[in-house]
C-alpha cells in the first residue's frame, strides 16, 4: 500500500531522486537554523541600535547597519529554508 502522507509527485521516486530530495530538505533545515540565529543576533542588536542612531554623528551608524543586514539575512534564510523544506510533514532536528 502506498504511503498516503507523501505528495503524489514523490510516491514513485528512484533512490537517487530520494537522496536529492533529502539533501534539499536538510539544506532547508540548515537555512532555518541560520534564520533563527540571525533573529537572535538581530534582536540583541536592536538594544544598541537606538543608542547608535542617537549618539553616532552623521551617517556613521555601524550597529544600525549591522542590525539591518542581520534582519535581512534572517528574512532571506527563513524564506529560502521554508521553500527548501516544502513537502516535509514531520519535524526533524539534525
Amino acid at each position: 500500500m502506498a504511503n498516503l502522507l507523501l505528495p503524489i509527485e514523490e510516491r514513485n521516486l528512484t533512490p537517487e531522486e530520494v537522496e536529492l530530495l533529502d539533501k534539499r530538505r536538510r539544506r532547508g533545515q540548515l537555512f532555518l537554523v541560520l534564520c533563527f540565529q540571525c533573529v537572535i543576533v538581530s534582536a540583541l542588536l536592536t538594544l544598541w541600535s537606538g543608542q547608535d542612531l542617537t549618539y553616532s554623528p552623521g551617517w556613521m551608524h555601524p550597529v544600525f547597519y549591522w542590525n539591518c543586514i542581520t534582519a535581512t539575512a534572517a528574512l532571506v534564510f527563513g524564506i529560502t529554508g521554508v521553500r527548501l523544506r516544502r513537502g516535509l510533514n514531520e519535524f526533524i532536528s539534525y
